[in-house]
């Protein structure tokens, strides 16, 4: 895997889009420590997130929400 900084990045993007066409990775690093932050993959190597089935767990769990139950708007969205 090839890594280039920012500005490597920047100047030669052509060139590296030629290297990842080819399978190639690239590994993206920024700052003066040039710490890697980004990878740049063929978008055949590329996975989307695939959608999970609703109701997976029907019939082999359960959940018990009492009717004291409460919680605001800020708790539901901070879970």
């Amino acid at each position: 895997m090839k890594t280039l900084s920012v500005g490597e990045l920047k100047t030669d993007f052509s060139a590296v889009l030629g290297f990842v066409r080819k399978g190639e990775t690239i590994a993206i690093s920024y700052g003066k420590n040039r710490e890697k932050v980004a990878v740049i993959v063929p978008y055949d190597h590329y996975k989307p997130r695939t959608e999970r089935q609703l109701g997976l767990l029907k019939g082999k769990a359960r959940c018990v929400i009492k009717a004291d139950f409460e919680v605001t708007d800020e708790e539901l969205v901070s879970l």
